[in-house]
């Protein structure tokens, strides 16, 4: 501004004050005054409930990202998905300056045995990108290779197409996905991974694709059509959980149902663990046979505690000893 100009006039109010200090004034009248008035509230309004939507997502997102932390092991997978947030961030703050900004692939493959989180993940995932608003939704649509692979010629596409439909805004979770590829190029399975690589194109942005099974599995899987592994940045290993792993998580697990371990019960569960994991037993380092192996413990000790025909006490009622778990046991 010049020196020695008078300061500009709005030509508009921007607070309820000036409304009535123009309508003091004479410059406007009343039925102006009231327009500007509910303009004013209106605007107020959807930046309350922008301010909202924010708080709000961010909430979710802490709690999502809560959620992830709380989980036993998976040390690189939750340092990748920090990562991604952190990208998503500062593209976005790129976008907001003028800066280049390139189209995030964020299609998966998770590696690892049964029991080892990899669902748990997919479903947590959905929520953090839809919080980071990279997806609409943040849905989880589990498949396998049932549910996409028909009878006839065509079958296949449709069936595969219809669960993309269903998984838009949100995440296709592909269990087992190796097994689309286990009948050779004259198997239908074949179709169903064309429709998918072809789907990611056509719906960039729009979802997210995670092919999920054996490490070694999927490594053979990804080489049987040219356009996978280009279109996954991101493959994820979930490794089988250590000895001391599966004792947290089986501690967790008892605490959710309000259930202890009795002492010398944990030493005993490590070594058994340490065990199944030196004869390559293939459930070693999995969770399943945790939650599997704790409610037969659960039942057995219901089945104690009644044949002693005793008292039973809160300590007693919510102890587990190792007699409830040894899988020797009779």
């Amino acid at each position: 501004m010049a020196e020695g100009s008078a300061p500009v006039e709005p030509t508009h109010p921007r607070t309820r004050q000036d409304v009535l200090y123009w309508l003091e004034g004479g410059r406007i009248g009343g039925e102006t005054a009231v327009r500007h008035l509910r303009q004013l509230g209106a605007n107020q309004a959807e930046e309350d409930r922008e301010r909202s939507a924010a708080t709000g997502a961010a909430l979710r997102r802490d709690g999502v990202f809560q959620e992830l932390d709380a989980l036993i092991g998976l040390t690189t997978v939750k340092m990748v998905i920090r990562e991604i947030e952190a990208l998503v961030e500062i593209q976005r703050r790129r976008q907001q300056v003028g800066l280049k900004v390139e189209t995030q692939m964020l299609h998966m493959v998770f590696k690892g045995p049964p029991g080892t989180g990899k669902t748990t993940v997919a479903r947590l995932l959905g929520g953090i990108f839809r919080s980071l608003e990279v997806l609409t939704k943040g849905h989880l649509i589990e498949v396998e290779r049932a549910d996409l692979v028909g009878e006839y010629i065509g079958h296949t596409a449709q069936r595969t197409r219809d669960a993309i439909r269903k998984a838009l805004g949100g995440i296709l979770f592909v269990d087992e996905a190796y097994a689309l590829a286990r009948g050779g190029p004259k198997d239908f399975g074949k179709e169903a991974i064309d429709t998918l690589v072809k789907a990611m194109e056509d719906y960039k942005g729009q979802f997210v694709l995670i092919l999920a099974g054996y490490p070694k599995e999927m490594d053979l899987f990804v080489e049987t059509n040219p356009g996978l592994r280009s279109r996954f940045g991101m493959i994820l290993d979930f490794p089988p959980y250590t000895a001391q792993e599966l004792v947290t998580i089986c501690r967790h697990m008892l605490r959710e149902r309000q259930y202890v371990l009795a002492p010398g019960a944990e030493g005993e569960l490590e070594h058994y663990f340490n065990r199944i994991a030196d004869s390559a037993h293939p459930y070693a380092g999995n969770a399943r046979m945790v939650r599997n192996l704790m409610e037969r413990a659960i039942r057995r000790q219901a089945l104690r505690l009644v044949k002693r025909r005793v008292a039973t006490s809160r300590e007693t009622l919510m102890e587990l000893s190792w007699v409830d778990f040894d899988p020797g046991a009779k």
